[in-house]
């Protein structure tokens, strides 16, 4: 999107450089990387930047209001409702279109938000690896708020470890080992010294955890969540010692309420330039009389799973469970970056933390997802190029 910073790097680019890209990350991460990653990183204006930063100020405003919690209490399932919730979230991901404003300027609409971690270790790695195969430019940078790689691992080690030893924090997961954001696990460890254990392999005596290391007992005191209940309920049978929704004696570094909390749900309480409208569909006495531009979604669920891009009146009138779903009106994702044979589109999801003693959240970093089909996940670009995972790289300044 920077078109000097575009063209330099598109003139240097070669198929086999980005083969010699893969082949690194599978020497250093062998077996871990399981999603693509794209051929390039986004440049992102400063226009386009602090359109981000407002767009993200917007919905904050939103989460901070005195009575979210009671906005938002529906949103969490009575049996999936685990104790001790804290006082807000200790993670925010919103997740971006990149877009065409009336005036031809490039804009962000929101699409998706989490009250739950994203891949905060593999994009702080992840800018590096392009650094080191090909030309980009030193005016870019993948952060807010910090400004090197130390400070932002040491930022993200004091929020995940606390006072504590690493050893006693846990990356929480249902099989770690399959995932396919194992990669992220991979470099949580590497980073952090964060084992990722499988909730299979918690043990439970009266309200402590433990899990085993190197023959050894450890009791677990931080729980760093990536388990979601969806995955969960996909295995009715799976036999653990400890359930999500026992009360226990651990810090949540990321509480799994805020997961529903902040999510589809919370869409409709958005009201920004940056944020398309959306509505309850159970709360609507009429229909939008243009539904070819809304789109329909479940309200629990995850990774774009019964998305329906179009849909008529007689489909909603069929729905017996409306409570379930929203309507959000379409955006135009603007084909915005210039690959050797033609432009693709993006989102751009920024990343915060939010310390449990901090009155703001801290807006650090952020992830890219380019794509050329009708939407961005994997299902659409299946035998693309130019798509998949990738880093905005934010103009300095």
């Amino acid at each position: 999107m920077i078109p000097e910073f575009r063209a330099r790097y598109n003139q240097t680019f070669t198929p086999e450089r980005y083969q010699e890209m893969l082949a690194d990350v599978e020497r250093q991460l062998p077996n871990q990387l399981e999603f693509r990653l794209s051929e390039t990183p986004i440049f992102v204006p400063a226009q386009l930047r602090d359109k981000l930063v407002q767009a993200g100020d917007d919905i904050i405003r939103v989460i901070q209001r005195p009575d979210f919690k009671q906005l938002t209490d529906a949103s969490i399932p009575p049996h999936q409702r685990v104790p001790n919730e804290d006082e807000h979230a200790t993670f925010l991901t919103f997740d971006f279109a990149i877009c065409r404003d009336a005036q031809g300027e490039l804009e962000p609409q929101l699409i998706e938000m989490q009250g739950f971690p994203s891949l905060y270790a593999f994009q702080t790695w992840q800018p590096e690896l392009y650094a080191n195969h090909f030309d980009v430019a030193e005016e870019v940078t993948p952060y807010f708020n910090v400004t090197t790689d130390a400070e932002y691992k040491a930022e993200m080690r004091r929020l995940l470890l606390g006072d504590g030893p690493a050893e006693e924090t846990i990356l929480l997961e249902l099989f770690p080992e399959k995932q396919k954001t194992r990669v992220d696990f991979a470099l949580t460890k590497q980073f952090w010294s964060i084992e990722a254990v499988c909730i299979t392999k918690i043990r439970k005596r009266g309200r402590q955890l433990f899990y085993e290391k190197d023959g050894r007992e450890i009791q677990i005191k931080r729980i760093y969540n990536r388990i979601i209940f969806d995955e969960l309920e996909r295995y009715p049978d799976l036999q653990t010692d400890y359930k999500l929704t026992d009360d226990v004696d651990v810090t949540w570094v990321g509480h799994p309420n805020w997961f529903f909390r902040i999510s589809k749900y919370t869409l409709p309480l958005i009201k920004s330039a940056y944020s398309p409208p959306s509505y309850y569909l159970h709360e609507l006495s009429t229909y939008p009389p243009d539904l070819e531009n809304y789109v329909l979604k479940p309200l629990f669920s995850f990774a774009g799973a019964g998305v329906r891009l179009h849909i008529t009146a007689a489909d909603l009138d069929a729905l017996t469970d409306k409570q379930n779903y929203l309507l959000q009106r379409k955006v135009s994702y603007e084909p915005a970056i210039q690959s050797p044979d033609g432009l693709v589109k993006c989102e751009i999801r920024l990343l915060y933390v939010w310390f449990p003693d901090a009155a703001q959240p801290r807006l650090l970093t952020a992830l890219g997802r380019m794509s050329r089909g009708e939407m961005i996940g994997v299902n659409f670009n299946k035998d693309k190029n130019w798509v998949g995972g990738t880093s905005p790289l934010f103009e300095r300044g």
